[in-house]
């Protein structure tokens, strides 16, 4: 069985984008070796990413003729991927499929053989598949900065206990933390 894995990068108040869609400045923050290296594993661990209707279309503008991270571009262009998206009826970022039931397809994809599912930003997405019990692990770089304003990465819904799997520093002094997700 596959896992399902939310990754996001979030600020030490709790918010992956600032006061406005795709404020994502203090991402910048973090950005170095570690996380950059730590980008590119994740590219070897998965065979299928999946993102919300907004977050495919900024990822969708950036990433086909992106003229920096020409490693992360290749997989970010060449990987299977998906739009969990309700209004879309094209994806024409190469490789992406439109998912129509993100909770009825994703738990059909995990019951598959492949490597990791994962849901990259995306916070709403991965809110409803939290909701679902489909999410085996979040994983969640922590910036060092206090926005004091933004969009909340996490929303609130069912209790739900995380075992700490991993908390790794990186050397901006951003911190990646990976849980495993328990039952609600």
């Amino acid at each position: 069985m596959r896992k399902l894995v939310g990754w996001n990068l979030m600020s030490l108040d709790g918010y992956f984008e600032g006061d406005t869609p795709w404020d994502l400045a203090f991402h910048l923050l973090a950005w170095g070796a570690d996380l950059r290296n730590y980008a590119l594993s994740l590219g070897e661990e998965t065979d299928f990413i999946v993102f919300g209707h907004k977050t495919y279309e900024g990822m969708a503008a950036h990433w086909p003729d992106a003229t920096d991270e020409l490693e992360i571009k290749a997989y970010m262009n060449a990987k299977p991927k998906g739009v969990a998206t309700r209004t879309l009826s094209d994806a024409s970022w190469n490789n992406t499929r439109i998912i129509k039931d993100a909770v009825t397809d994703l738990r059909q994809m995990k019951a598959e053989p492949g490597k990791t599912i994962f849901v990259f930003g995306s916070a709403a997405l991965q809110h409803d598949l939290l909701e679902a019990g489909l999410v085996d692990e979040l994983r969640v770089c922590v910036v060092p900065v206090l926005l004091g304003k933004g969009t909340p990465l996490l929303k609130p819904g069912q209790e739900r206990r995380l075992a700490l799997i991993a908390a790794n520093p990186v050397d901006t002094g951003a911190v990646i933390l990976r849980y495993s997700v328990g039952a609600g």
